[in-house]
């Protein structure tokens, strides 16, 4: 469901874990999994600690190239579980429906 809610490649992605909490090490590795992404067509999907979840998207906005695509999948095991995708673009200019309580699985590809 993840996948074919998001757009992204579901049959070919790598799960990465956490990124980096130092904000350059952080950038640094977000551009290194975007290149992956986009050269390999490999989807990238990361978690967060739920506390950090605003500053690792905004991390994300202002880092990757705005074609990206971006799938934010917040509280999947609940019932108020939502999927929502798009490009990094168009996620500058809404909001984005998480918050720093719930669980995101964050997914980067093209």
């Amino acid at each position: 469901m993840l996948f074919r809610s998001s757009g992204l490649n579901g049959q070919n992605f790598a799960f990465v874990g956490y990124l980096p909490q130092d904000s350059a090490e952080r950038i640094q590795r977000i551009r290194e999994l975007e290149a992956l992404a986009l050269r390999s067509g490999q989807t990238q999907l990361f978690i967060e600690t739920p506390y950090r979840n605003l500053a690792l998207l905004q991390a994300l906005l202002q880092t990757l190239q705005h074609n990206t695509r971006l799938a934010l999948s917040s509280g999947l095991t609940l019932s108020r579980a939502r999927i929502a995708s798009n490009s990094v673009k168009n996620w500058r200019h809404q909001m984005a429906p998480l918050d720093n309580a719930t669980p995101v699985v964050f997914a980067i590809g093209r």
